[in-house]
């Protein structure tokens, strides 16, 4: 923990009430954020804020501090074993229900929330802002999430004192169990707050700006802190989870950072050899394709593919070949291609067709076999 005075870390005086301090707190984490503040120093003096905050808006640390300072979160202090007393308040608290003495229940911090965004492969190769809008528990803007009312403030419960927990004799031993009166929480709220009704939360829906780095994949996803939903009574609130999925594309299939297309080629000049025009991420290509070519050839394009997210390394762009027949062929196209399939000359012109030779040599063998 920074030695520096915990009031000053958060400049504010030392009568400073707790909505105070929370504001203050509020204004700082923003500042200093590590996802907003790329200052060196930005990240210690978020942890800095955030331990001073943790301990001036919990009754107990704060007393322990205005009293001894430091010193009371040294070791031998509030953070020092506890011998006896403490291993039965874990293992009776444990099982009836209860904590430790003191402080009452921590207030819980707000659930994580997932965000399903759905985005085209153009905005996740190039990367994109885009607006969402998530339906959520944020913190009530009138109390500023202390469920009291303005002008008035939570008070301690008279029944465990502030504790949170009360203690009940069974036999030989005392356990402690959850106050009944204030539901471990330490604190009753007398006159709650008409627009969330003492809850500190109410429901919203909440417009962001999410900035999508160029090179997401499906299933990656992004973190906000602190979007997710308003913690109870002013604890810190979740983050949220942008999770990418994507679009299918009507020309590419995205592998990793690898691209796969099919690229129709007409079969003369599959079989003459040309070049061909195939779509890239950054404009048209020129391949080059053999004369002789058989359909489903492959070719890799390096270095025309997706930009790692991670990595920064660039995948490749794999497009397979595929000779297509023609259709709607008028007769005297049809005329023509019967004079060159005769042109074949018959059986003699397997040499042309080098897989159908194959083909037909392997069914004539199979048949050999099975009645030789």
């Amino acid at each position: 923990m920074s030695k520096r005075d915990l009031y000053e870390v958060l400049g504010v005086e030392r009568d400073a009430s707790e909505r105070d301090i929370k504001k203050a707190y509020k204004r700082l984490a923003m500042k200093f954020h590590p996802d907003r503040n790329q200052e060196a120093d930005a990240s210690e003096k978020f942890k800095e804020v955030k331990e001073a905050y943790e301990v001036l808006t919990d009754p107990q640390k704060k007393q322990a501090y205005d009293q001894y300072g430091h010193a009371a979160f040294e070791q031998g202090g509030m953070g020092g074993g506890g011998g006896f007393e403490d291993m039965f308040g874990d293992v009776f608290g444990d099982i009836f229900g209860g904590g430790r003495r003191g402080g009452g229940q921590r207030a819980q911090r707000g659930s994580d929330l997932r965000y399903n965004m759905e985005l085209s492969l153009e905005e996740a190769v190039r990367g994109c802002e885009k607006e969402i809008h998530i339906p959520t528990l944020a913190e009530c803007d009138v109390c500023d999430g202390s469920g009291a009312k303005a002008g008035s403030t939570s008070q301690t419960c008279g029944t465990c004192h502030g504790h949170g927990q009360v203690q009940m004799r069974q036999g030989f031993f005392a356990v402690q169990q959850t106050c009944p009166t204030c539901n471990g929480k330490g604190k009753i709220i007398k006159d709650p707050c008409n627009a969330c009704h003492g809850e500190g939360r109410k429901q919203k829906t909440k417009t962001l700006n999410v900035k999508i780095p160029a090179g997401v994949d499906i299933g990656d996803r992004i973190r906000l802190t602190g979007e997710g939903e308003a913690g109870e009574r002013g604890a810190s609130a979740g983050d949220l989870y942008v999770e990418v999925h994507l679009r299918a594309h009507h020309i590419f299939e995205r592998d990793g950072n690898n691209l796969h297309c099919e690229v129709p080629v007409s079969f003369t000049l599959a079989a003459l050899g040309g070049e061909v025009e195939v779509p890239t991420l950054n404009g048209r290509f020129k391949l080059k394709v053999p004369a002789e070519m058989q359909t489903g050839r492959m070719f890799r394009m390096r270095g025309k593919g997706v930009k790692s997210v991670r990595s920064g390394a660039v995948g490749d762009l794999i497009c397979k070949l595929v000779v297509e027949t023609p259709v709607k062929l008028s007769s005297r196209q049809k005329e023509l291609l019967r004079e060159l399939e005769d042109s074949f000359g018959g059986d003699a012109g397997n040499k042309h067709k080098p897989k159908s030779e194959g083909f037909f040599n392997g069914v004539k063998k199979f048949f050999d076999d099975l009645t030789g």
